[in-house]
């Protein structure tokens, strides 16, 4: 993101443990979310059912590297998603 002059606003340390509650007040602010599980990357609409069981882990945490730019918010590594939304 550096290479791309990309701000990061917000940092929160791994050791601070994100759930359900944090996902959805994170869905409030976004239009599309994209959601990568190993190979597999889903794109949907952020005020579809069931888009916060998407982006939690096994644990019932909030799964990272979690990335907002706009209205588009991307969960795990989606390399395509990121360099769509960095430009």
């Amino acid at each position: 993101m550096d290479a791309r002059g990309a701000e990061i606003a917000d940092r929160t340390p791994a050791s601070r443990k994100l759930g359900r509650a944090d996902a959805e007040a994170l869905l409030a602010d976004a239009e599309t979310l994209y959601v990568a599980k190993g190979r597999k990357q889903t794109e949907l609409s952020a005020s579809d059912q069931g888009a916060a069981d998407l982006m939690l882990g096994p644990t019932g945490n909030l799964r990272a590297p979690v990335v907002r730019v706009g209205t588009t918010l991307i969960v795990g590594y989606h390399e395509e998603a990121l360099n769509q939304a960095l430009g």
